[in-house]
């Protein structure tokens, strides 16, 4: 019964985007589906694009590992949207354009906008894998069969709908998707610690130091910090984010939505990391990143066992769709269609936009079935977008009161991305944290220095 409800879960996506289909009209439709988004549209979908991989399989597993700490991964994200929602939301809006490059193109010019957009591909493929692997892993709870071909089948389907209705199927499957997370999480948190016995007896079982916040042994201060610059700065800066606030009627729509998402965002992180911890005491002897699967497992009856695990599916495919639209839409639109000057009409880049989706949705199975692990996948991606991207983009917002100029912030996304790519592949911990620095360091004493020899623009 379980995998029959799981079954009627992807066919009912699959039917959302056939059904879409007919509300494309051009690339208006396609990218920012008309740009009439209502509050429930803008706010489920944020919602449900957040709770991915790394907020179900990857933060229940750090509360595994970690404690009540591991809730920081989520907290990050909270922060970073809530100061979006307050600073930055209805300047986004206001930009009357489909992707995140395209407002560095305002900012600096058309180089900026290359350079940003090779870099959210290459880092959002390992946004896209981390949630594929989390699929996986989660169908392996009901079905006896390799991870590998799970992964497969699970990209299949959101490809499918994401490539059939673009924005107008993916506002519309989130904001569904939410509704039933919001039901999952709920619906696991009670019987976790009626199961365990209560929360007195898993701090007996698990020790102070895993109630320790917000800082322990297992998570130090300099660990938060990463976080925060790393992972809480691209819900600041996230061109995900962003292209659900593209979306949106109008500026207050935007905002609004962003700053509830952010509020309902700091309960759903605790809550996360109970379910870890549970685990932690029922089962120490899984892995860390199987917590969350084996507790539905455990947990639930038959046929509530698979709804919960379609809730959980509907986390990781909410914010896998949203990445490979994103991501197919700057490829399309902000490498591609510049080459070809005015040549390529709506119907080309239609076309276009859902041969990259299938191209880029398969490219990113592969990095999934070679890497295999969630949280390692998504840091992939975090690392080089933050170090290359954030603080151009952020500083941008306020260029003339800065001072910083184009030649600074080109500098600054290639020494900084750069840095933290050449890192991450030769294994250095904190390439990541020296890529920001770097890039913040380019960006400002660049622009200067620039301006000065009469090169800056």
């Amino acid at each position: 019964m379980d995998i029959a409800i799981v079954f009627i879960y992807f066919v009912a996506l699959i039917l959302i985007g056939t059904r879409s289909f007919k509300f494309i009209k051009g690339i208006n439709s396609f990218f920012v589906a008309d740009r009439a988004a209502t509050f429930p549209l803008i706010g489920g979908s944020l919602f449900a694009t957040i709770i991915g991989g790394s907020s179900t399989i990857g933060m229940a597993g750090l509360g595994f590992k970690q404690g009540l700490v591991g809730a920081w991964w989520l907290l990050v994200g909270a922060i970073g949207l809530f100061l979006l929602g307050l600073f930055l939301a209805e300047r986004v809006r206001g930009y009357a354009v489909y992707t995140l490059p395209e407002i560095l193109e305002e900012q600096y010019g058309p180089e900026a906008k290359l350079l940003a957009s090779a870099l959210i591909v290459v880092a959002w493929t390992g946004i896209i894998a981390g949630q594929i692997v989390a699929a996986g892993k989660i169908l392996q709870t009901i079905l006896d069969i390799p991870l590998s071909l799970l992964m497969v089948i699970t990209g299949i389907v959101f490809i499918a709908y994401t490539l059939l209705g673009g924005q107008h199927s993916v506002v519309r499957t989130d904001t569904v998707q939410s509704l039933i997370i919001i039901f999952a999480i709920l619906a696991i948190i009670p019987l976790c610690l009626e199961k365990v016995g209560g929360i007195s007896v898993m701090r007996d079982a698990l020790g102070t130091e895993h109630f320790s916040f917000p800082v322990n042994t297992y998570f130090s201060w300099k660990a938060l910090l990463g976080y925060l610059l790393l992972v809480g700065s691209t819900y600041l800066v996230g061109p995900d984010i962003y292209s659900r606030l593209l979306c949106a009627r109008d500026k207050t729509v935007a905002r609004r939505a962003t700053l509830v998402t952010a509020l309902t965002l700091v309960p759903c992180a605790f809550i996360i990391t109970m379910i870890g911890m549970s685990a932690r005491v029922l089962f120490p002897e899984i892995s860390s990143e199987s917590a969350f699967p084996c507790m539905i497992n455990h947990l639930f009856p038959v046929g509530l066992n698979g709804l919960v695990i379609a809730a959980l599916l509907s986390a990781l495919m909410s914010s896998a769709d949203t990445c490979l639209l994103t991501t197919s839409t700057i490829l399309s639109m902000d490498i591609i269609r510049p080459l070809t000057g005015s040549r390529a009409t709506e119907k080309m880049l239609l076309l276009l936009s859902r041969v990259l989706i299938v191209a880029m949705g398969i490219f990113s199975l592969l990095v999934a079935l070679t890497l295999k692990g969630v949280i390692p996948s998504l840091l992939l991606g975090y690392t080089i977008y933050t170090s290359g991207l954030v603080l151009p983009i952020l500083f941008g917002f306020y260029r003339d009161n800065l001072g910083v100029n184009r030649a600074g912030a080109v500098s600054a996304m290639v020494a900084g991305g750069g840095l933290a790519l050449i890192g991450k592949i030769m294994g250095f911990a904190d390439s990541g944290l020296y890529g920001f620095f770097l890039s913040g360091l380019i960006l400002i004493l660049g622009s200067r220095l620039f301006r000065v020899y009469g090169r800056g623009q």
